[in-house]
């Protein structure tokens, strides 16, 4: 009886195409159809551009945790399977000249499409606590010659294409809210969809794309070792005590001074360590869930760093090492670089 009652139904469906072809073929013109579900009409289709700077992580899984011996027993970073969502990142650390862009932009009052600031944000605003704070350079390191770089690293274009510092947790978020509008405005402008905010990655995102695609490698470019086979290093790091130019750099390199990992993301390890989303629990990995896993906790003003940096040993530049600063500090050696969400196919890495 229900066969029946298909066949009949898909009869009359088919003869319902068929009237409705020939009405349209005897000049009668396309018909509405009145009274059907058939969504809103006339909307635009999505594709989205990889914005520019940035390079793509596709979504995939890999293991999050310590890929060697937890040679400090932090205990902090057991192994735990997970799953990323796609998303783009860019392809450097935020450098100097990148940021003053941000920064001549809030000074001038050029804040066009920046959208809502929370209540914090239009005080850092107000007070421009968004500026670096060059006196990191003195402070950081104690009986430490640093007013060179406390008067030049920031300001003079020798150091432009360097990684910015001495920039607070809230200050590199503050800095994603402004991109967001200022490319959102733009495209707006020109009758166009936006994009995803841009944003600080999750500790697993920036984890799973540092690996590269090189799953339970110690390193972005797979390990063990972190010189080549020429005896060149592969980041800017302190190889030893009191050797910080074996290298090739006393302080910060040029971004993308080192080859890129297989996701095409430069100074993953090295160069300056990185502001994550989450905020820093010792005991996170765990707790998180399995999917696309953050730890978010307003309360905790430790956020969790990630890659190491300049003057940190190669332990510290490990994929699976875990670190931290306070939300209100800035350093000498932490940066940060922003990603977007891709908004499409789950799987694969055709977008």
């Amino acid at each position: 009886m229900k066969q029946s009652f298909r066949n009949f139904r898909t009869l009359g469906l088919a003869g319902f195409m068929v009237a409705a072809a020939a009405l349209q073929g005897c000049g009668l013109g396309k018909q509405e159809i009145q009274g059907e579900l058939i969504g809103v009409q006339g909307r635009e289709g999505w594709t989205q551009q990889v914005p520019y700077g940035m390079t793509t992580v596709p979504s995939g899984t890999f293991h999050m945790g310590q890929s060697d011996e937890d040679v400090a027993a932090s205990h902090i970073n057991y192994n735990k399977q997970v799953t990323i969502g796609g998303f783009y990142m860019d392809d450097t650390e935020i450098t100097n000249n990148e940021y003053r862009q941000f920064v001549v932009a809030l000074s001038t009052d050029d804040t066009a499409g920046i959208g809502y600031l929370n209540a914090e944000q239009t005080a850092m605003v107000t007070a421009k606590k968004y500026f670096p704070d060059t006196t990191v350079w003195m402070r950081d390191f104690s009986h430490h010659m640093g007013d060179p770089m406390m008067e030049y690293y920031y300001m003079h274009p020798a150091f432009d294409q360097y990684p910015v510092v001495g920039v607070s947790y809230k200050a590199a978020k503050l800095f994603c809210k402004w991109r967001t509008g200022f490319l959102n405005k733009a495209r707006s402008d020109a009758g166009l969809f936006g994009l995803p905010s841009f944003r600080l990655p999750s500790e697993a995102e920036w984890e799973y794309a540092a690996r590269g695609g090189r799953d339970l490698a110690p390193f972005p470019w797979g390990g063990p070792y972190i010189r080549n086979m020429k005896g060149c290093m592969l980041a800017n790091f302190k190889p030893g005590r009191g050797n910080y130019y074996d290298d090739g750099f006393s302080y910060t390199s040029p971004v993308g001074s080192y080859f890129a990992n297989d996701y095409g993301l430069y100074d993953m390890s090295g160069n300056v360590a990185e502001w994550c989303n989450d905020a820093f629990y010792e005991a996170s990995v765990p707790v998180v869930w399995d999917l696309n896993p953050t730890y978010i906790n307003d309360a905790e003003t430790r956020k969790v760093v990630r890659g190491g940096s300049w003057k940190d040993i190669g332990y510290f530049l490990q994929n699976g090492t875990r670190n931290y600063e306070y939300q209100d500090t800035a350093k000498s050696f932490v940066g940060f670089r922003c990603v977007v969400t891709y908004l499409g196919r789950s799987a694969g890495t055709e977008f």
